[in-house]
């Protein structure tokens, strides 16, 4: 019997459930801050009139390092064992399959074929600590161009900015972050 997919009436449901799976307070916060990158894309993206389901990147954004409850050094420690080892112990606790792939497609967008939303999650998680990412930008223009049906460079001026001003308060966002 095929089991059925957990539902979340808000962010601070998903929130309760990474508690429950064990998240630790700098887990918790680390999702919070990508999750601040990634309302301020939301933002620029609503702006251009484009369709994407917005709930769903704000899912992507809290599941996406959930692995790092099993393999909790790498909060602090370039790794990506918590990728595959966070959509498995999503999907073992009911959680949508699209939504627990995003555990890895966070981390593997260069390797395997996402989606706009799943890129905004990868593009979230750098921008928050300030950090640019060219290729990874270039995917998320090249996508909302041809969802917009408008030249990529048209794109690139107004979104371009718009990431530069949120990777320029990465270090705010840092110094929120809970270091040990």
């Amino acid at each position: 019997m095929e089991q059925q997919s957990i539902t979340f009436e808000s962010v601070q449901d998903s929130y309760k459930l990474l508690q429950n799976l064990g998240a630790s307070p700098h887990l918790m916060q680390h999702v919070k801050l990508v999750g601040e990158a990634a309302e301020l894309l939301i933002l620029q993206f609503q702006q251009l009139d484009i369709s994407f389901d917005s709930d769903w990147i704000r899912l992507g954004v809290v599941f996406h390092d959930v692995g790092k409850i099993l393999y909790p050094s790498e909060l602090i420690k370039k790794g990506n064992e918590h990728e595959t080892a966070g959509e498995i112990l999503l999907l073992s606790h009911g959680i949508d399959p699209k939504i627990a792939r995003c555990c890895r497609s966070h981390g593997q967008w260069q390797q395997i074929e996402c989606d706009f939303e799943e890129l905004v999650v990868a593009l979230a998680d750098n921008l928050w600590k300030g950090k640019r990412n060219t290729e990874l930008e270039n995917k998320v223009l090249t996508k909302v161009a041809n969802m917009c049906h408008q030249d990529y460079w048209n794109i690139f001026i107004g979104l371009d900015s718009g990431f530069e001003k949120i990777a320029a308060q990465g270090d705010l966002r840092l110094s929120r972050s809970i270091t040990t």
